[in-house]
């Protein structure tokens, strides 16, 4: 994994073509699903990721990848990652980061957003991140020559509507319900204006909610905090002589309401064939449900998991009125969706039908509630802490050695000529592991991040390959080490055999 600081010891001399994508938000809900979406379909990926609480930018993404691998039973490339935040100018990156991106990424996915519905005012969240960050992320990218942006909105930019939305409007005078809402109609309308790219391509997902096969979120939000509170407060209500438990609550709604849920592996596997599909760019997306969820069908779901009754749906006149302990709670921790809970609007997804209506979007039924469930009870709904990365050894601490027994390597198989101009890339996957370019010229040592255009052969190894390599040189004497005495003939043979 390669890990760019804003110091910048590296030094940047880059010779290959933009083929990198710099990625925002890469360790939020979507985001992490998108990253190994993405590196899993070949894509060369650039990740711009916020240290939090002492936990590097590397340490951040190691572990979610790692999560990853754990499910999938194979390693995983790593990203370029570049600490930096996106409400800074020139995104927090030192002038030399910058000049990475220019250098190597040709497109851009802006993802990182929060998820607050009300700010005190227009210096604070929700405005700080997702409208002064979109402006800070367009402005670097123009800045970047970046030729395609792709950014991640929300279906909700449309506001309160009772007619079907298309995918190819925005502003049609609409009210909104909250900050947030309006916070991602003005980031998406500078998306729209800005005219420094050559296409510009607005994904818009509406309710997103877990996997829809193994339940996992990493936000507990909208489905979520009525999945978590129904946990906590369903099991302490008296059970009725049938053993039933009672949940006397009268909501105000019809219960048919449709609501736009949609699975977050639906969403990053669609998100991923569209960046895939350059065909597909310049268009406005509506990752939308084909069936929409019901809150009835919800309750009746949490019925058979309880075991449990009582929720009456009394139409949408009446009132939020809570007549015991239950409903009040309920209703005082959901309030922030109160004004969601009688209307959601209808979609059109028409660019998403043409464009990839082989991904179905599955449909919210009892089986993937009880997932949702379940997964919510082991993780402590929330509050059980992640894994920290286990990494034998961050590969990046080892490149000058890696370099060196490298070239020697090469020049005893006959795959270079002398010393003056030396080059290889290194694609190290699993734990610890990244991207580089490590080049001699004239006896001058240099570290790039990234691959090398197709013109140099590259070095691909597991991180248990390379750990293997590395252990057998630790345990050889120093001047062993400096006179770049790894046996990487086999490797390096079979690197070069690929090549032709």
């Amino acid at each position: 994994m390669t890990q760019l600081s804003n110091d910048d010891s590296f030094s940047v001399k880059p010779r290959s073509n933009k083929r990198y994508t710099l990625l925002t938000g890469a360790t939020g809900l979507v985001g992490r699903y998108l990253m190994r979406d993405l590196l899993l379909k070949g894509k060369k990926l650039a990740v711009l990721v916020r240290p939090v609480r002492q936990v590097l930018a590397r340490e951040r993404v190691e572990t979610i990848l790692q999560m990853w691998e754990q499910e999938l039973g194979h390693r995983l490339p790593r990203p370029v990652i570049f600490s930096g935040e996106i409400c800074e100018p020139n995104l927090g990156l030192s002038d030399k980061s910058a000049s990475w991106v220019r250098e190597y990424c040709d497109q851009v996915i802006h993802g990182a957003a929060v998820l607050k519905f009300n700010g005190q005012d227009r210096d604070a969240d929700p405005w700080r991140t997702n409208l002064g960050g979109t402006k800070n992320v367009i402005e670097f990218s123009r800045q970047s020559r970046i030729k395609h942006f792709h950014y991640i909105s929300t279906a909700y930019v449309c506001g309160r509507r009772d007619k079907v939305v298309t995918e190819d409007e925005l502003d049609v005078g609409q009210e909104f319900r909250n900050d947030y809402e309006i916070s991602k109609f003005q980031s998406e309308q500078l998306v729209q204006q800005a005219d420094c790219f050559e296409t510009k391509t607005i994904y818009r997902p509406g309710v997103v909610v877990g996997d829809s096969k193994s339940g996992y979120t990493s936000t507990y939000h909208g489905l979520f905090l009525y999945l978590r509170l129904f946990s906590m407060l369903v099991p302490q209500q008296q059970p009725n002589e049938e053993g039933v438990i009672e949940t006397p609550i009268r909501l105000p709604m019809d219960g048919d309401e449709p609501r736009n849920l949609v699975p977050v592996d639906w969403v990053s596997r669609t998100l991923t064939h569209l960046i895939c599909t350059p065909e597909a760019y310049g268009r406005t997306y509506h990752l939308v449900p084909d069936k929409c969820t019901t809150p009835r069908e919800v309750i009746e779901c949490c019925y058979e998991y309880f075991n449990s009754s009582g929720v009456e749906f009394c139409g949408t006149d009446a009132e939020r009125e809570a007549e015991n302990d239950f409903a009040k709670t309920l209703f005082e921790n959901t309030s922030i969706y109160a004004s969601y809970e009688t209307s959601d609007p209808h979609f059109d997804k028409s660019n998403v039908n043409k464009f990839a209506g082989h991904l179905v979007c599955p449909a919210i039924d009892k089986p993937m509630i009880f997932r949702f469930l379940e997964f919510g009870k082991h993780n402590n709904w929330g509050k059980a802490r992640p894994k920290a990365p286990r990494v034998a050894r961050w590969i990046e601490s080892h490149l000058t050695e890696i370099a060196l027994a490298a070239q020697k390597t090469m020049g005893v198989l006959g795959m270079s000529s002398a010393n003056k101009l030396f080059k290889i890339g290194l694609d190290i996957h699993g734990p610890g592991g990244g991207q580089w370019q490590l080049a001699t010229i004239d006896g001058v040592f240099e570290v790039t991040a990234g691959l090398p255009d197709d013109s140099c052969p590259v070095l691909k190894l597991s991180d248990l390959q390379i750990n293997d390599l590395l252990m057998r040189n630790d345990e050889s004497s120093t001047e062993k080490i400096s006179d770049g005495q790894i046996d990487w003939s086999e490797p390096l043979e079979s690197v070069m055999k690929e090549d032709g």
